[in-house]
């Protein structure tokens, strides 16, 4: 007979099948609930890029920062990595900080699962973080996974920063763009918006000879 604890963790690897298989159901529901179901975002961490496109069609590319903890996805609070996985946004918003702060669905089902595997969270925690993405909102943000992962801009302009920007990945895991950068994404961005996240040009879907040329020159 099994114990209350192997129907736990059998209950909860069928609930991260099921969530998997049932990507497209979600991203439909989402998609239509955003109005700007027509978009998607893909980030290549290894090119430095984030790209927008248009079903398979890149449409605009912009030079990014990820985070400053190195290749790799992201495993615990404080390691500064920038998460690899299939995301939505989950909230768009002001900040005084980095002018506009688009958040993600971190930790999302993929991010819960290998947490719970390596002893990270608890199965209380887990289980939060499997409804939040059931429901559509907001997963928890005070799990030892960390949290507060989005796209956003550098925030009040100086020489400095920007040389910063454009030559190092500064972020404590999140992806960064120009203020006018995000200004232009976010015209094409809404809640429930798909955010693919790959570590290099051959794990993604995308050539970036696909994109504009003139689009991938970092303007301030």
């Amino acid at each position: 007979m099994m114990t209350q604890r192997q129907i736990g963790a059998i209950t909860r690897t069928i609930c991260l099948v099921l969530m998997i298989a049932g990507g497209a159901a979600i991203q439909g529901v989402w998609a239509a609930s955003s109005g700007h179901h027509d978009y998607e975002l893909e980030i290549i961490k290894s090119e430095r890029m984030l790209l927008l496109k248009r079903g398979a069609k890149i449409e605009k590319a912009f030079r990014m920062a990820s985070g400053r903890g190195g290749p790799g996805d992201k495993h615990y609070r404080g390691d500064h990595r920038t998460p690899v996985g299939t995301y939505r946004v989950v909230k768009i918003k002001p900040s005084s900080r980095f002018h506009t702060f688009l958040q993600l669905n971190y930790p999302n089902v993929k991010d819960a699962f290998y947490g719970l595997r390596g002893r990270m969270i608890s199965e209380y925690d887990f289980d939060r973080i499997v409804s939040a993405q059931r429901y559509h909102k907001i997963p928890p943000q005070n799990t030892a996974l960390g949290g507060a992962i989005g796209i956003h801009g550098i925030g009040a302009f100086t020489p400095q920063k920007f040389d910063i920007h454009r030559n190092v990945n500064w972020t404590q895991g999140c992806i960064a763009l120009t203020n006018e950068q995000i200004d232009t994404l976010r015209k094409y961005v809404g809640v429930g918006t798909k955010v693919v996240i790959a570590e290099t040009l051959a794990s993604s879907k995308s050539s970036l000879s696909q994109a504009p040329a003139r689009v991938r020159i970092v303007k301030r």
